[in-house]
């Protein structure tokens, strides 16, 4: 029997892509939504700018502190459990998260308590269904694919994060509640599509045998491989620093003053240039200088968050985030490739699990950091300083990491491949 030569000829790996990406799209058009809703009631309540954006930072502090106690547990219970089952249970939880704000924001009864209280809830899902989607993929498809794999993972995780606000914009501007059934109908979807995939091959883990010491041993692996550390605290850095998503309602009512339309633009504007760059590398991959090009990737994006927040114009605004979905996504490419072919498949829901962690904690943190200091110092100044500190970041992390510059292709190293190979063998009949 001939073998696929792509990933989407590989039914299981179709699912998950649709699973994921549909899951994406909800999430990140709720999220949106969640931050319109929340800084409108405040800034209707009487509130400045200054104090409306500092609960833009509450939003972003709920959904990480869930997600930052529960991770290494996930983690760990990626690698122990049904990577299946685990997805398919948070993915639910989601589903019952969103009609919850479909249903006060239809009764018109929203309450910043309600918003706060559903932050959490996709908090802890997301905790969870973020390492087990991340280390399913790989065990979907044959590794000469793997590549291809990531890249179109890449896709659906980028794609539903920056494209499912710009929907959530459009829709809450069509009718407020609009936002919410179509991620109940989403959620829906992404379930469906999650009990599609079917029975996939497990990987015994080694070393410790307790909870306690086999989460210790992934965290142990993501600092003694530096290539893993370096990409993952890079992506950290960077987009804590530079994340300037949570101030786009402040953005879009009292700085460029394009009201709810203009927000969703402002959400579609990275989206746009994230695609294209992921269906561009899904169809050509990068082989070639791929750690030079990904602190290159951080650096155009740190540039053009700057542009973005000292803009007042709507066009060079709308340029300037084209242009930082652009470089993100590269970045992620290059990153997800490096920490999953550099990681083994027993380690990979705990090494994950890090990675989610550190993504959650440039975005809801990052969330948390930039409206803390638009409340201190002004939206304009907190995007702009943020943008300076990830740019000086690429530049600390290019000289303490020396295999960051280094690094030329995808290819793990031999103890990685003879880790598979063990595994591949034990796995055999």
């Amino acid at each position: 029997m001939t073998e696929p030569n792509h990933p989407l000829r590989i039914a299981n790996f179709r699912a998950y892509l649709a699973s994921r990406l549909s899951m994406t799209l909800a999430q990140y058009a709720m999220l949106l939504v969640i931050g319109w809703q929340t800084y409108n009631i405040a800034r209707d309540s009487g509130l400045g700018v200054a104090a409306a954006s500092g609960q833009l930072a509450l939003i972003g502090l709920l959904q990480f502190l869930p997600l930052f106690v529960m991770s290494p547990f996930a983690g760990l219970a990626a690698d122990r459990l049904d990577r299946r089952a685990i997805a398919r249970s948070m993915i639910a939880l989601q589903l019952v998260g969103a009609s919850v704000l479909l249903w006060f924001t239809w009764q018109d009864a929203m309450t910043l308590p309600v918003l706060y209280a559903v932050a959490m809830l996709i908090g802890i899902a997301r905790g969870f269904v973020g390492p087990a989607m991340s280390a399913l993929s790989p065990n979907l498809v044959p590794k000469t694919l793997l590549p291809q794999a990531i890249a179109l993972s890449s896709i659906a995780w980028q794609t539903g994060m920056i494209v499912g606000p710009g929907l959530g914009g459009y829709f809450y501007a069509i009718a407020p509640a609009l936002p919410y059934a179509v991620a109940v109908g989403l959620f829906a979807l992404s379930l469906a599509a999650a009990f599609a995939i079917g029975p996939v091959p497990k990987t015994a883990i080694t070393g410790a045998q307790r909870p306690i010491g086999q989460i210790v041993d992934g965290l142990r692996y993501v600092v003694a491989n530096k290539m893993v550390l370096s990409t993952i605290t890079l992506d950290l850095f960077a987009v804590f620093l530079a994340g300037a998503t949570a101030l786009f309602p402040v953005y879009a009512r009292d700085i460029l003053k394009v009201g709810s339309t203009g927000l969703s633009q402002l959400a579609m504007a990275p989206a746009i240039g994230a695609t294209l760059t992921a269906l561009w590398f899904s169809f050509r991959p990068l082989t070639s200088n791929v750690g030079p090009k990904m602190l290159g990737a951080v650096a155009v994006f740190a540039v053009a968050t700057i542009t973005f927040g000292l803009s007042t114009s709507m066009p060079l605004s709308l340029a300037a985030l084209f242009v930082v979905g652009a470089a993100d996504m590269f970045s992620v490419y290059i990153r997800q490739s490096l920490v999953q072919l550099h990681t083994p498949d027993d380690k990979r829901g705990r090494v994950s699990s890090v990675s989610h962690l550190t993504i959650s904690a440039s975005n809801e943190f990052g969330d948390f950091f930039s409206g803390s200091l638009a409340f201190v110092v002004g939206p304009v100044a907190a995007v702009v300083i943020g943008g300076g500190g990830a740019l000086v970041t690429v530049v600390v992390w290019a000289w303490l990491f020396p295999v960051l510059r280094t690094t030329r292709t995808f290819d793990p190293p031999a103890d990685v491949l003879e880790a598979e190979q063990r595994h591949d063998n034990r796995s055999m009949p």
